[in-house]
């Protein structure tokens, strides 16, 4: 779900993260919000005028069911690159309604043996360099990416060369913005 809804009273307080900042805020029991995007798992909520991200875990402060998978649940199979980047596919951007794959921020992925599993290095850049949900970003991309059976450790690298723009973008992704 992409679409805006009706306002939903949080039944509980909730950690959130203040989009575009990045900060770390709490929201109250009781207060309004209104969901503006729901995608990987992540909802993106209009609060006093201000955009949040709720993670999955949290999805009951909306009165929602969390979409979150185990392990065994993801795969069983070996783990693959294909694997790998079709997980990253359900990581978002709070403000684009487009997964982080097709907007071409992902540069590169690595898999290497580890004693009990696989190492994965990712490198990923952003929109903008100043955006201060890259550390959230990063952070879901590594929890979504762990979360493969198999993988032990995910280090994810935000990095600016080549800087992004719109053409390292699917022509998928360009049609869903409307940039053609």
């Amino acid at each position: 779900m992409s679409h805006p809804t009706d306002s939903i009273q949080l039944n509980r307080d909730v950690e959130a993260n203040l989009v575009p900042s990045g900060d770390i805020i709490t929201l109250k029991e009781g207060e309004l919000v209104r969901i503006t995007q729901s995608l990987g798992g992540n909802y993106t909520v209009l609060i006093n005028g201000n955009m949040a991200q709720i993670r999955d875990e949290n999805a009951d402060s909306l009165g929602l069911d969390s979409l979150k998978k185990d392990k065994t649940e993801i795969s069983k199979e070996p783990v693959t690159e294909k694997l790998v980047w079709e997980q990253m596919k359900t990581c978002y951007d709070p403000e684009i309604p487009v997964n982080i794959v097709d907007l071409g921020l992902i540069y590169g992925c690595e898999i290497s043996d580890l004693d009990e599993g696989k190492l994965v290095d990712i490198q990923m850049t952003l929109t903008a360099p100043g955006c201060g949900m890259g550390h959230v970003i990063a952070d879901e991309v590594r929890r979504k990416v762990n979360g493969i059976f198999g993988v032990e450790d995910v280090k994810v690298e935000l990095v600016w060369e080549p800087q992004w723009n719109r053409d390292m973008m699917t022509e998928e992704a360009r049609l869903e913005l409307g940039l053609f």
